[in-house]
């Protein structure tokens, strides 16, 4: 079976928060620099930068809060409030 199309989904995503969650796990997951994410996911370099850094921030914030936060990445669907 050829997979190339559902590889690209993920290698090459088209929509912003998708792009934004493959391109942080591929710097803090796969460990890969944030050059080279930028290039692969067409972010400037500086753009990447703040990403990570709006990232983390957010990240800290959370582990700070009593309450948990949604994920910046999905939405919660009406379907999902049940």
């Amino acid at each position: 079976m050829d997979d190339t199309a559902y590889r690209q989904f993920f290698e090459q995503p088209t929509q912003t928060y998708h792009r934004r969650y493959e391109a942080l796990r591929a710097i803090f997951f796969e460990q890969r620099s944030q050059k080279e994410v930028a290039q692969t996911f067409g972010f400037t370099y500086d753009s990447m930068r703040q990403l990570v850094r709006q990232f983390r921030q957010q990240c800290d914030n959370q582990d700070n809060s009593q309450t948990s936060q949604e994920s910046p990445f999905f939405e919660r669907l009406m379907s999902d409030a049940r």
